[in-house]
């Protein structure tokens, strides 16, 4: 492994973190690990891995790990790449995920899958959730010794969907996405694709009730979102209230650019990520005004069109997890939903504006439109949480002896 580039160069790389923010302690680590590089001798390394691999002989925590990747990444990028950090991705060394282990013949099928998807015109999440699910199928088959599709028996496929005590059944979309990968190469493989798609089980999709705001949460969570004194930034603050008066999905709210929002008109205009419809919302006095706060009082100058962006150099667009972090906050402050297993994400306030409009009698259409849903069934998982309307379906239990005890305690 030749480092004669890095021991001349390096200097580049560090002034460039400097000059662009990065914080003390994070050049340090960089500088660390390249003075280690350097003062090794390079240990009969043949490659960066090599590097990182020698850190996995010592027990260290996964965290570590994780740091030790990205930072070596991050130093192979710039040796090797003239690359320098643009503190948005992470620089890994390994291919991720189940599809590199796979056989070439397994690896063959999602090759033609992805390929047939973009023909299809389906969005490239979905290609990547229907392949990511089917690559760890066909790797499960491969931990049990097959390697081929001709080799693939029904029992086999059944072993993977039934948990070790066959008590438990993988879920029903995850067989739906290994059947939409195994229909699209049909004219791959015509006659092993049918047989295989044979022996998927026939499972019963579950539904699950959804977590739902409380009267006392939504007053409390107004409250975290009013008060100034709380350690909610502005930006919070104005994420917040978006997504509670919008129920715009994370995503969108992440995707806002300054041209999205007509403050002469009142309107926030977008086109939405995960169905590319664009919508149109109105934007009320409490919205605007929370983010004219952040504009004015705390938003960074940066050439960014993004409206929302982080906090420190580079002034770059929020990730969705990012987004995330913010209701999870809000969540904090407002004091509630601190237990394990408490739904926390701002999808729980697009839920209440849906729930919410239902009960004021606002019609479905409407609703639909307005939470850009494409398809009415969208709607289904709301209209369950809509316990006025549920209320009027209940029958009456008044012919039905019941026992005084149930409804009065002396």
């Amino acid at each position: 492994m030749n480092i004669q580039n890095l021991r001349d160069n390096y200097p580049k790389l560090i002034s460039y973190m400097e000059i662009n923010g990065y914080s003390k302690i994070y050049i340090d680590r960089f500088k660390r690990e390249i003075i280690k590089l350097l003062s090794t001798d390079s240990k009969g390394w043949s490659c960066y891995k090599d590097v990182y691999l020698e850190y996995t002989k010592t027990s260290y925590s996964y965290d570590y790990l994780r740091n030790k990747r990205t930072i070596i990444g991050a130093i192979e990028q710039f040796d090797v790449y003239s690359r320098y950090p643009d503190g948005r991705r992470r620089h890994e060394l390994f291919e991720r995920g189940s599809y590199p282990l796979l056989s070439s013949e397994f690896k063959s099928i999602i090759d033609f899958y992805c390929e047939a998807g973009k023909k299809q015109g389906k969005k490239p999440t979905t290609i990547y959730t229907e392949s990511h699910n089917a690559s760890t199928f066909f790797l499960s088959l491969q931990k049990k010794g097959i390697t081929s599709l001709q080799k693939i028996t029904e029992k086999t496929v059944l072993s993977i969907f039934m948990s070790p005590d066959e008590t438990q059944l993988r879920s029903c979309s995850y067989k739906k996405n290994i059947a939409a990968v195994l229909k699209a190469c049909i004219p791959y493989h015509p006659e092993i694709c049918p047989r295989l798609l044979a022996f998927l089980p026939a499972l019963r999709e579950t539904r699950k009730n959804i977590q739902y705001l409380t009267l006392e949460e939504i007053k409390k969570v107004k409250g975290a979102l009013a008060d100034s004194e709380n350690l909610l930034t502005r930006r919070d603050r104005a994420i917040g209230t978006l997504a509670y008066h919008t129920g715009l999905r994370g995503c969108d709210i992440a995707g806002l650019t300054l041209d999205c929002i007509a403050w002469d008109r009142d309107f926030i205009y977008i086109r939405q990520q995960k169905t590319e419809i664009p919508i149109e919302l109105p934007l009320t006095a409490v919205v605007g005004n929370a983010i004219y706060d952040y504009l004015t009082f705390e938003r960074p100058y940066t050439e960014s069109r993004y409206l929302f962006v982080s906090q420190l150099k580079p002034y770059e667009q929020l990730k969705n997890r990012s987004i995330g972090n913010v209701a999870v906050r809000i969540m904090k402050a407002a004091t509630i939903r601190q237990s394990k297993g408490d739904r926390k994400g701002f999808h729980i306030f697009r839920h209440h504006l849906a729930t919410t409009l239902l009960g004021n009698g606002v019609p479905q259409p409407v609703i639909s439109r307005v939470l850009g849903h494409t398809s009415p069934d969208s709607l289904e998982s709301y209209l369950r949480a809509d316990f006025p309307q549920l209320k009027e379906c209940a029958i009456s239990i008044e012919h039905f002896p019941v026992p005084k005890e149930v409804f009065f305690h002396e």
